[in-house]
């Protein structure tokens, strides 16, 4: 009996090690294929909100670490730089919202030397589909509503949903995920008004991550 038992604990032993192997092997293959495909997806983000006619570099490479309160959250977020013939002329921003209702919101917004938002995407979410899933440009266009806007002095009252006061749509039965992401965009830009000078003077240390 003891000899069947050794048999076949040797047998699963075998059969545990060929599994992981071959689970080994196959990230190993496809980890040059995913970093691709992450690659893509963040040039293609990119692109959407700094258009490609605002930049000759390459904007995933040309990236720096930052880090502010105004950003939403304590770990450093991304600052992508975009250049025209060695001109600075835009740059890109990841930031949290971290009072969306089913939890964080993950945004980008792209700004140019003016502070005129150039695009804001959702990059990731949970909310509610249906309601709050609104957010996101492949449920509707409310997000494109920031393209062409200022954060300033005299527009500081615009910057809340309809409900309180302000310009942006809230969504039926979901105000608080549009609120959330109005009040993020808005911390973000004027962190960039705030800083603008110290970021594009930043070396580059994140490009590739």
């Amino acid at each position: 009996m003891f000899t069947a038992i050794r048999k076949n604990g040797l047998i699963l032993a075998i059969f545990a090690c060929a599994s992981t192997g071959v689970v080994a092997l196959t990230q190993y293959l496809t980890a040059s294929q995913i970093k691709a495909q992450e690659t893509a997806q963040l040039l293609s983000v990119l692109n959407q909100v700094i258009p490609p006619e605002w930049h000759d570099n390459q904007l995933s490479a040309a990236c720096t670490l930052v880090s502010d309160p105004l950003l939403g959250s304590s770990k450093a977020m991304p600052v992508y730089l975009a250049t025209l013939n060695g001109e600075h002329t835009a740059l890109a921003i990841e930031a949290i919202a971290p009072d969306g209702y089913s939890g964080a919101i993950k945004i980008i917004v792209g700004i140019d030397q003016q502070g005129n938002i150039l695009g804001t995407r959702v990059l990731s979410h949970q909310e509610t589909p249906g309601l709050g899933d609104k957010i996101d440009l492949r449920i509707s266009d409310w997000i494109l509503s920031f393209t062409g806007r200022q954060v300033n002095d005299d527009n500081q009252r615009q910057w809340q949903v309809r409900k309180d006061g302000g310009q942006f749509d809230q969504f039926t039965g979901a105000t608080i995920t549009p609120r959330a992401v109005v009040k993020a965009v808005k911390q973000t830009v004027e962190y960039v008004n705030l800083h603008r000078e110290q970021i594009v003077n930043q070396p580059l240390n994140c490009g590739g991550q």
